[in-house]
């Protein structure tokens, strides 16, 4: 393989028939500059914010030159030992590696991998066939050669030192031409009008953007004009009779409208309709799946957890009320699962975020059609709970024996689940309830992104399956890096979502049958005090500690369940 006075044997690796990037002049100058450090026995370094395709271009200039190109996800848990046990399984094969996030790995063990990079660069430079590495005698094959990726400025990032820079080639990663890649991907789905329409859907997203107010959680960046066009290519598959553009504002509105915020809604819709002037998207039918939700949501009475679920309580001790509200976010939330395998319900607390998960998973047991709608498996963990090495796994400091982290044994499960026949067509989601902070879910980006790969500290790769779907959910992203925030799809749980009528009604069905005759007393009294009771509250009190209705109500409730306790026994 040529590119301008660079050469590079071909390695004629078959690596499958896979999907291939839009090469735009960014790729092209990357393509470049990478090819010319390929030349001159030197690594790659691409460098820029997240989103720019940093990773996949490494990974598509292997493709373009058939090479193994192995993509690992660094992190500060890393040491000389366990790179050393990667380079020397690299050079012995003389595939390519590409190490994301490189600069989150500590200083002192920086400075020690450029000795190694180093020791094996001038190895390939002299030509040598065997090299002398770290105590071992392995094979150096040509064609070897090492990539970083880098996300300057976020925290918990070093500098790189001297010795290291000077063994890579940097090239800086900006803003991709979103409209060619757009009308590219519209044209390979089998769109006519593909042009239009690219131009549409990128004017959406930038002056949605501009416009609509700063959110932590709203991304407008490369992976959501990716995930629109995926499910763009999904719904004209299904409709290959239906009018493009209604497929296409429909594939827009299905992806963001679940993150949006109520005050931002109107300002979105207001912005699609100019663009797609005069169209209206079909309402999707999801009778059957709204059947079994409302089914789900009377069935979550003292459901015990999932045996294989970390979490000992009960999920839920009342009935869940299907409110429309409920079902609409089940459904954006079922839809945001068919386009991202990694996603996050945001919200406050009592905000009905557990209770989606659930329904949802329940809801989908109930149908009976399992061609469109699969059993769910879901596992959670509560990743703030316990500490990073055991989410992850660690060495032991001192046998070097490697222990394994709830996390990465849950991710294993179910990814052999796929070996058993009737395991294999089943859902499996794994959800890990808490707050995100960039600590702990940077070790994920690998698995977020396209490359569906948990990378652990002891170099072992897991793959995550076509089922699978990591799930996140946190109260709010204020400390997530925008690197996790454009990796992951997002549905916005607000607190007036959940009325306190709701929280009323599942409380009377709960109590005893021979109460039945004072239900409609007790609520007559709810629904004549609590209203003006609230508006009080908010206007005449003042409170040291925000509260929401809600939260209120629910108090109340086991404040007169306590007093109550006496009538619950029929005798």
């Amino acid at each position: 393989t040529k590119m301008m006075n660079a050469t590079l044997p071909y390695s004629y690796e078959y690596l499958g028939n896979s999907m291939r990037l839009v090469v735009t002049l960014l790729t092209d100058r990357c393509y470049r500059t990478l090819m010319g450090a390929l030349h001159l026995s030197l690594g790659g370094a691409p460098e820029g914010p997240a989103g720019t395709g940093k990773t996949e271009t490494v990974k598509d200039l292997s493709k373009a030159v058939a090479k193994q190109c192995v993509v690992f996800n660094c992190s500060d848990g890393l040491d000389y030992l366990a790179m050393a046990k990667f380079f020397k399984g690299l050079a012995s094969c003389g595939a390519w590696a590409c190490f994301d996030e490189f600069n989150r790995i500590d200083l002192e063990v920086l400075s020690v991998i450029a000795q190694q990079i180093l020791t094996l660069s001038d190895g390939l430079r002299r030509g040598l066939s065997r090299i002398v590495f770290e105590g071992s005698d392995i094979p150096l094959v040509k064609g070897f050669s090492s990539f970083i990726t880098m996300n300057p400025g976020y925290a918990g990032r070093s500098e790189l030192p001297d010795n290291l820079k000077a063994l890579f080639r940097p090239c800086a990663m900006m803003v991709p031409d979103y409209a060619m890649i757009s009308e590219i991907c519209l044209y390979s789905y089998g769109f006519t009008d593909a042009r239009d329409l690219a131009r549409k859907l990128v004017k959406s997203l930038q002056i949605s953007s501009e416009q609509l107010s700063s959110q932590v959680h709203y991304d407008f960046g490369m992976r959501a004009v990716k995930s629109i066009l995926t499910a763009a290519g999904q719904l004209k598959r299904q409709f290959l009779d239906e009018k493009e553009d209604i497929i296409v504002l429909r594939a827009i509105n299905d992806v963001n409208l679940p993150k949006f915020t109520d005050a931002d809604l109107p300002l979105f819709r207001g912005i699609t309709s100019d663009l797609f002037l005069g169209i209206v998207t079909p309402t999707p039918d999801y009778d059957m799946l709204k059947a079994g939700l409302v089914q789900a949501c009377s069935e979550l009475v003292d459901r015990l957890p999932n045996p294989l679920t970390v979490s000992s309580s009960k999920t839920h001790f009342l009935n869940v009320q299907p409110t429309e509200t409920l079902l609409a976010k089940c459904i954006q939330l079922y839809e945001t699962i068919t386009v991202r395998h990694s996603l996050m319900v945001v919200g406050l607390a009592m905000s009905m975020k557990t209770t989606v998960f659930k329904v949802l998973e329940y809801g989908m047991n109930n149908v009976k059609d399992k061609k469109h709608y699969e059993d769910v498996t879901m596992f959670s963990l509560n990743p703030k709970a316990i500490t990073i090495d055991q989410i992850y796994g660690n060495f032991d400091p001192v046998t070097r024996e490697w222990v394994e982290g709830i996390g990465a044994s849950l991710v294993r499960k179910c990814a052999q689940m796929d070996f058993d026949p009737e395991l294999r067509v089943k859902r499996k989601w794994i959800l890990f309830d808490g707050p995100v902070d960039a600590i702990w879910i940077e070790n994920m980006n690998t698995v977020m992104d396209d490359n569906k790969k948990l990378c652990l500290n002891s170099g072992e790769i897991i793959k995550l399956t076509p089922t699978m779907t990591m799930m996140f959910e946190p109260e709010d992203l204020a400390v997530a890096s925008p690197a996790t925030v454009s990796r992951n799809g997002m549905v916005l749980m607000e607190p007036h979502m959940l009325d306190w009528q709701s929280i009323l009604e599942s409380w009377l069905e709960s109590l005893p049958t021979h109460l039945d005759a004072f239900k409609p007393n007790i609520k007559q009294l709810f629904n004549y005090f609590i209203p003006p009771l609230l508006v009080t509250l908010k206007k005449e009190c003042k409170q040291p500690v925000s509260t929401k209705n809600s939260e209120l109500v629910l108090s109340l409730i086991k404040l007169l369940k306590s007093h109550l306790s006496d009538l619950f026994e029929e005798d």
